[in-house]
This record gives C-alpha cells, structure tokens and sequence, in this order.
C-alpha cells in the first residue's frame, strides 16, 4: 500500500514536468529565431499582435463590449 502512495504522491511532478517540457520543446523554434538580428525585432510585434487577437476573442465569447 505505500507503494501505491507514494506514487500517487509523484503524478502532480509528473504532470507539471510533462507540461513544462512540452512548453519548451514548442517554444524551441522562436529562441533560434530570436538569436537572428532581422527577425528578432518582429517577434515582439508578433507576440504582441497574438495576445491582442486572443483577447479581442475571449472579450466578444464572453460578452464583454
């Protein structure tokens, strides 16, 4: 029975690991581009743009003028 414990006691790291890495592998790309001086500039604005477009969605889903 402790076994079982135990490893009921590990899954929330797992979890929070398994999150994390899939983060950073998906996140990979955009840190080799930022290291290329031309288009380290756009990545702020993409960024930037992104987030708009997300409220912008979740505020009309929502029902927020």
């Amino acid at each position: 029975m402790y076994n079982f414990w135990e490893n009921i006691w590990k899954f929330p790291k797992f979890i929070i690991s398994v999150f994390i890495g899939f983060f950073l592998t998906a996140a990979y790309p955009f840190f080799q581009l930022s290291k290329k001086k031309k288009i380290s500039y756009f990545i702020p604005l993409i960024l930037f743009l992104l987030i708009g477009f997300l409220s912008n969605i979740l505020r009309l889903m929502l029902g927020y003028s």
